[in-house]
This record gives structure tokens, sequence and C-alpha cells, in this order.
């Protein structure tokens, strides 16, 4: 089985490899609502945006509400979904909320409704919220069937949108049965087109850039936010809104704190400094780690710690092609770990599915081609303040594994010679 790895990127992202920067295209929306349209066998779906963030806060659409229609502006949208509508056209609509002249002046101008908006999306059917009621008492005693596609919510949590508003139909129209169809935008989604794979490829060419800066900012005396500023302003500075997630630089004992989040640590000469971290590009997201030596160097023992991780890091991706599952990538770096006598300090599972979320959603069966996931072992040692985790991004190919981050330095000799340049 082969292992594909691409070029590594360069330093930097330069004039023409911004113009030719990977969007996903209205076509692929259409295309998932399709897939969605079709997996619904009849049934009628609503997938909400979600509610306005509180106005000092940053807002983004449900993940489901972004894949399917590419609207990261429109809090309170309802995209509804009726496979059976005998006008094509109608089997798919979007309603927004009413446009607020006085309220958009603070906020941001909104598009009213028209043939910019709907070729913009791709969705010719727009309509503003007040119609959905209507809309729904033609639809659903038509079809009868309800699907309920967001995640349930847990017992202590409010129900899950879709579930709220089919409760409430129910009791209007008789007869309808509400299903349960949780699982079919997983499903789609743990299969990443080329569309997504280059969005996601971006973020980490983004990210190797903004690495190879904070190698080199890296020395002792230095404190632990100063290299979070360091690399986040690297994926700014890139045409990035910023980071995926929030960053982590964990030097010393805070490198074995698996989501160590203060950064207010100044790093000392002899340090280990656990980097995890990774760019976002238009929604979706890289998730790197590498651990680095404050000092430019690795003390033996910090070395030998680091070789381990790495070579289980290797044994899983060689491990990764379509048909196994995560459980197994686990089971191939926990034996190199184990063998090596730390398998007690290997304390978290192997990885995760990568995408829209940084933990992306995903069916529950095994990898299938297309599918993006982070590939991280880890050794932790708080008796010796030493904690290395290494991770890379890859796609499930038909012949084994790309891997997205290989161009960041991730031996130890890869990184020393990094920091010294």
């Amino acid at each position: 089985m082969s292992t594909v790895t691409p070029s590594s990127p360069a330093s930097g992202i330069d004039a023409a490899a911004a113009d030719a920067a990977p969007a996903i295209p209205i076509e692929a929306y259409a295309a998932r609502r399709e897939a969605v349209l079709a997996g619904l066998d009849g049934a009628v779906a609503a997938v909400f945006a979600g509610e306005p963030a509180h106005e000092d806060a940053a807002w983004r659409p449900h993940p489901h509400f972004e894949y399917l229609t590419g609207v990261v502006d429109e809090p309170g949208a309802v995209l509804v979904l009726d496979p059976g509508h005998p006008v094509a056209v109608r089997r798919a609509v979007l309603f927004l909320r009413p446009l607020d002249p006085e309220k958009e002046r603070w906020d941001g101008l909104r598009d009213p409704i028209g043939e910019g908006l709907r070729a913009r999306y791709g969705i010719k059917a727009i309509h503003r919220l007040g119609l959905l009621g209507r809309h729904l008492n033609e639809s659903v005693p038509r079809a009868r069937r309800l699907a309920c596609v967001h995640p349930f919510a847990h017992y202590d949590q409010p129900v899950s949108p879709d579930l709220a508003l089919y409760r409430r139909l129910a009791e209007r129209i008789p007869g309808v049965v509400i299903e349960d169809r949780s699982s079919l935008l997983p499903e789609l989604r743990g299969r990443k087109d080329e569309h997504e794979i280059a969005m996601i490829r971006r973020a980490t060419e983004i990210s190797a850039a903004a690495y190879g800066e904070l190698l080199r900012a890296t020395r002792p005396g230095i404190s632990e936010f100063a290299l979070q500023e360091t690399i986040e302003h690297g994926y700014r500075s890139r045409g990035s809104r910023g980071p995926a997630y929030g960053t982590i630089v964990g030097s010393g004992i805070n490198s074995t704190v698996l989501h160590y989040r203060a950064n207010d640590r100044t790093i000392e000469d002899g340090d280990v400094i656990c980097v995890d971290s990774g760019a976002r590009w238009g929604g979706y997201g890289a998730d790197v780690t590498r651990t680095i030596p404050a000092s430019g160097r690795f003390t033996p023992r910090q070395r030998e710690i680091h070789d381990i991780v790495l070579a289980a890091l290797d044994a899983a991706i060689a491990a990764a092609r379509p048909g196994v599952t995560l459980k197994e990538l686990d089971a191939a770096a926990r034996a190199v770990i184990t063998e090596a006598g730390h398998g007690d300090a290997f304390i978290h599972s192997i990885g995760h599915h990568l995408g829209l979320e940084t933990h992306d959603t995903c069916g529950h069966g095994p990898l299938e081609e297309g599918a993006v996931i982070t590939v991280e072992p880890g050794i932790y040692l708080p008796e010796e303040a030493i904690g290395v985790r290494i991770e890379d991004d890859i796609v499930i190919r038909e012949d084994g594994a790309e891997n997205l981050t290989i161009g960041i330095p991730r031996s130890a000799a890869e990184i020393e010679a990094a920091m010294a340049g």
C-alpha cells in the first residue's frame, strides 16, 4: 500500500496562489442538497441556520446549514427540503429574516430577494420567514412525514430546532409521523469532495507558513502568548480569518495538559513546547500539532520521546486506507508506544474527522475514500515536564493516505534545522 504525500508547501502564499484561492462553487452546494433530498425518501426536513449570537460574539451558522447552502451571514434562516414537491424548484426553499433597514444600518446591509440573491446562492425559491408557516401547511399534509436531520439534544438541553418545529406541526396536522434521519448529513459530511479537500489543503498551506515563522521566533524568555500571537498573525497575514480553534502553546509542565488554554507562562531554557493550532479557510480548518524545543535543540530524553511519538504517527498513517476504522489506527499507534514502555502515557484516542468543524461530524462505519482525519498520538510525562504530541491531517485515498501537513517540520532533525534557520 502506498502513502501519497504532496510536495512541501512554500514558506509563504504568493500572489498567483492568492488569486487561485479555492472556494466551494454553488453547483457543489446544489449537489449536496440533491443528495439529501434523495436520502429523505419523501419526508420533509427543515435545516436551521441558528439564532443570532450576542452582538459582541462572532456568528457561524449550524454546520449542516452551511454545508447545504454556503450561506454564512443569515442568522435565523431556514432551509426546507421537500423531495415530493410537484414543482422541482420548490423542493429546496430558503427562508430568510425580513429586511430591517434601521437595524442593518448598525449590523450590515442585506440584499433584497431578487435574481442577484438567487444567483449568488444557487437557490431559485427564496422567501421571507413570514411565509414559512404557509409553506409547511402546504407541504406537510401531503408528505405526512417529517425528518429530523439535526443532532439530537441531551436530555437536559432544549430539543433540536427541527424536532421542536415538528412537534408543533404534529399538534395541528393529524397523522404526521416524525422520523429519525439524523445520520443522513453526518454520513455525507464524513466523505469530503475535492472542493472541500482543496479548502482544507489551503488551510494547511497557510498553517505551514505560519508554523515556519513560529519555529524561527521560538526562544527561551518569551511567553507562550507571544508564540500564539506569532502563529495566528501568520494565518491572518495570508488571508485566513484566524485559527480554526483555540491555539494551544504549552511549555514545560503545560505541554502535558491536553487542552491547555492559558498560554501565559514564560518559556524557559530546556522546555519542550507543545503547539496545537491550525488556520481556517472559508469555514474549513486545519488541525496541527508539533512539539518543539525552546532552546532549538532537543535534550536526549526529549528526542527519545519525540521519536517514539513520530514512529507511532507514521505507523497509524501507514495503516490508513478505505475500510479501516479509527480504532484500528489507534491500535497501530498504541502498539508502538506500548512497546516503548509508555502505553499508560498515551491518554487519548488517535484522532477525529476534520472539516467545517474541528471535530467534524461523520458516520459510524469504517473510513471511506475522501474522509479527512487527524492522526495525533502523544506521550505525556508530567513527572518529567515532557509532553509530546505530533498531529497530521490526512485524506483517505484509494491507495492509502495523502498527508496534507507533511510539509510542516515533524522529525526532530527537521524541527531543529528549521529553528536554526
